[in-house]
């Protein structure tokens, strides 16, 4: 039996009771104590799963307006406190009624993943437990997820914020700014991507396999979510300020910490996004470079008072195999993070192995037919390129580009196969 199936059949009978994982379970968080309270709830439909660090002024209120939410909503429900204080914060939401799992500080990703084996509810909701986000009002959440909703981002703005409760800069600068950019990279309508207060069901969770240990654990959460086409809504929240002589994570570290945060976020959704800087910006590349080569693969063209000639193939050539490399970076990146299949079945469809290696062959053989009639020009001149060679010496270009393109199909076409190999053991890993 796992330790969380223990857990839940004594944690009704037994107060305090204290469970140490082994450093070789196998799937199991190592390093981490689960302390579970007198009145825990046998079983729980629901899991508000917290992280803490150093919370006592706030978390006693937070565990009630957990358990007053809960009860409002008519739904059996637990508290998970992921702790990592060096204050008294565990003990006061133990005896609030929450369950603590006691961690090592590692980080707010980290300390979510920690939580997944002892995640006994079908819904999980998140948040802080600074009380700036309102417990008390869960409906809303319960509502989404009973109508099937897997993935629920809680809205500030389009819900409340009471004056002062988030800095200038928050609200009318990085939020709005990074929500925006998000939106657009991913075709997404998101209004607030870095709201603390969001819900999804286990199941989901478990999908989204979450790899970030710092703050982008929340950009990854609504990336994947946007890349597994989950069914995914938002409802509003309130936003209230912190509490007398609390002090913000954020201005804990200092005022490099808010920066840090949008950066690292940022960096979450441009890698998850790689494809939209290379799909599109590829393809367009990729035909203007053709545009320019293959028309003077005979000789010089002329278009009105223009001429186009040996240094425009050359401008070609570049710009198709920047936008052919571009295009087969594309098509890797959404295999990779091709949560639905759909991609992989795209892209192992059009790129079949055997059909696609024998095009790479014919594409390199015509590359070497075409630049034959140079070689032979060089050769017949002593080793020496003239001007008498101005049509062979367009053939060679391009041939030069089939060459190319031809190999960097072959490469393409190996890292493709073995990048949807790579696919099918993460989905038998995780789902």
């Amino acid at each position: 039996m796992s330790v969380p199936a223990l857990a839940a059949q004594t944690g009704a009978s037994i107060a305090n009771i204290a469970l140490r994982l082994p450093n070789a379970t196998l799937g199991v968080v190592r390093d981490v104590e689960l302390r579970i309270p007198e009145n825990d709830v046998a079983d729980p439909e629901i899991s508000i799963v917290i992280p803490a660090l150093n919370e006592r002024l706030t978390i006693t209120d937070f565990v009630r307006w957990c358990l007053q939410g809960l009860e409002q909503a008519h739904i059996a429900g637990e508290v998970l406190i992921i702790d990592s204080s060096t204050d008294d914060t565990a003990g006061l939401a133990l005896a609030a009624g929450a369950r603590v799992l006691k961690t090592p500080k590692r980080g707010l990703g980290r300390a979510y993943i920690d939580a997944i084996p002892y995640i006994r509810g079908r819904y999980v909701l998140m948040g802080d437990c600074d009380c700036t986000y309102d417990f008390r009002e869960l409906e809303p959440f319960i509502e989404k997820f009973r109508q099937g909703c897997e993935f629920i981002m809680g809205s500030r703005f389009r819900g409340y914020i009471e004056p002062g409760s988030m800095p200038w800069l928050h609200r009318y600068f990085g939020t709005p700014i990074t929500t925006t950019l998000l939106n657009i990279l991913y075709s997404t309508n998101f209004s607030d991507i870095h709201c603390g207060m969001r819900g999804l069901t286990r199941e989901a969770l478990l999908r989204i396999d979450l790899q970030s240990h710092s703050w982008e654990y929340a950009s990854e959460m609504v990336l994947k979510s946007v890349r597994m086409k989950l069914q995914t809504t938002e409802v509003p929240t309130r936003f209230l300020k912190d509490r007398e002589g609390r002090l913000s994570h954020h201005k804990r570290v200092g005022w490099f910490s808010p920066w840090h945060a949008g950066w690292i976020n940022l960096k979450a959704m441009f890698v998850y996004g790689a494809d939209f800087f290379v799909y599109k910006p590829g393809l367009i590349l990729l035909a203007v470079g053709l545009l320019l080569t293959l028309p003077m693969t005979f000789g010089p063209i002329t278009v009105g008072p223009v001429t186009f000639s040996l240094y425009w193939m050359l401008l070609g050539l570049t710009l198709s195999i920047l936008g052919l490399q571009s295009f087969y970076l594309a098509c890797i990146a959404q295999v990779l993070y091709d949560y639905t299949g759909v991609a992989k079945r795209r892209w192992l469809g059009t790129f079949r192995y055997t059909r696609s290696v024998a095009s790479s062959a014919l594409l390199m053989l015509a590359g070497v037919g075409l630049a034959w009639p140079l070689i032979r020009v060089y050769i017949a001149n002593g080793l020496r390129l003239t001007s008498n060679g101005l049509a062979a010496t367009h053939m060679a270009v391009t041939a030069l580009l089939f060459i190319i393109a031809g190999f960097m199909n072959f490469t393409f076409i190996l890292v493709l196969h073995a990048a949807s190999l790579h696919t099918n053991r993460r989905y038998l890993f995780t789902v």
